[in-house]
């Protein structure tokens, strides 16, 4: 990353910027998608346990949508954080979160601060959906991205 010193307010900051770029994303990467991981856990042990809820969504049939929002979230959240397939899983972890800002903001009419953390959280997955993976992650080391 090219950082001119001269546009900075304090030009000294400028090695600590170039130095921390990529390390500084690659945490950005494995905060999103290992608390995907995390969030997703519960959903994987009982796959079916969220059929209720993705039909009162008006996802039909919630025996397909409930297991396919627990892989999502459990292992896009793997892919997302080990950054393989980057932008495949960062765009599936971005819908389902822009699902939930519906949900808490629609649904349960909660408005903004309901639905702040999954705008939050979509906005990092996003973030990688258009980047990708960066130097730090399996999809530079197999040279491919999506």
């Amino acid at each position: 990353m090219s950082i001119d010193p001269n546009r900075l307010f304090i030009p000294a900051l400028a090695p600590v910027y170039r130095s921390s770029h990529d390390l500084v994303e690659t945490l950005l990467r494995l905060v999103a998608g290992g608390f995907l991981v995390i969030h997703g856990a519960g959903k994987i042990a009982d796959p079916f346990g969220a059929v209720q809820m993705v039909e009162g969504l008006g996802f039909y049939p919630g025996v397909l949508w409930s297991p396919l929002l627990a892989i999502t979230e459990f292992f896009g959240g793997i892919l997302l954080a080990i950054g393989l397939l980057t932008r495949p899983a960062a765009f599936a972890a971005t819908i389902v979160l822009l699902v939930t800002v519906y949900f808490h903001w629609v649904q349960l009419g909660q408005g903004f601060s309901g639905a702040e953390k999954s705008l939050l959280w979509a906005a990092m997955t996003f973030f990688f959906m258009i980047r990708g993976g960066n130097s730090q992650s399996v999809d530079a080391r197999l040279k491919k991205s999506f």
